[in-house]
């Protein structure tokens, strides 16, 4: 089996709310780990991150040991870079041993096509992210973020992150999505046979001519995630499919 999640935003909102969604996720990580093939976190899996050199936010610390686990016992764990994930450096490469992909990313699945992406700058007159997006990732910017102390430098991660979710949850997508435009795009020019994305926190299974438009949703309300078998792929609910055992 492989898995594919997206938008858990852990660390947002009250503690108590952000640690139920935190104990669900640990579940189910535990739980994929009896025959998960691989497993890709399709963007926003934390609603902040920021790293130092010797600094990670510690809210993190469960959620990154079951990563590490999955990855002790020789699954594979593919981490794409979503709107809340600018901060990262060399942490979850250097101590997990999972590579923080920046960009899209194909992948071949038992003889599939996959075109993954989390979504981010997809949506129509998305110019205004694009910008502040480029900004966020830049490499001097980031060298000139990582001199605040750690307190400040986190707490204004988080604050940044407020602030595109927001803007997310505002947009007006209008009746055409350019999520999905694109992803039919990808189907129709480059015979893709999934296109997978999250972002929108909205869970979507469209058959698009010979392919299929997947978004994964999120588990801040829907708690929605994919699963290939190998043979084909459909967003399930996490409760759901914990009960089945």
């Amino acid at each position: 089996m492989i898995y594919f999640v997206s938008d858990l935003h852990l660390g947002l909102g009250e503690r108590a709310k952000d640690r139920a969604r935190e104990e669900l996720f640990l579940r189910f990580l535990e739980r994929i780990e009896r025959d998960c093939e691989q497993l890709y976190i399709v963007g926003d899996l934390f609603d902040y991150w920021f790293e130092y050199n010797t600094v990670i936010p510690k809210k993190f610390f469960r959620t990154l040991t079951a990563l590490s686990r999955l990855r002790e016992r020789g699954i594979p764990v593919h981490y794409l870079m979503g709107n809340h994930d600018f901060g990262h450096r060399r942490f979850f490469r250097e101590e997990l041993d999972i590579d923080v992909i920046t960009t899209d990313m194909e992948a071949t699945l038992h003889g599939r096509r996959f075109y993954l992406a989390h979504g981010d700058g997809k949506a129509y007159n998305d110019r205004g992210y694009l910008i502040l997006r480029s900004v966020l990732r830049n490499k001097l910017a980031l060298w000139l973020y990582k001199w605040l102390h750690p307190d400040i430098g986190i707490a204004l991660a988080a604050s940044t992150s407020h602030s595109s979710r927001e803007y997310t949850s505002q947009k007006d997508y209008s009746e055409r999505d350019g999520l999905r435009d694109f992803a039919e795009k990808k189907i129709r020019e480059q015979g893709f046979d999934y296109v997978v994305m999250g972002h929108r926190h909205r869970p979507e299974t469209t058959q698009l001519g010979t392919g299929c438009y997947i978004n994964l949703g999120d588990w801040l309300y829907h708690r929605t995630f994919g699963l290939f078998d190998g043979d084909a792929m459909r967003v399930m609910k996490v409760e759901e499919f914990l009960s089945e055992g």
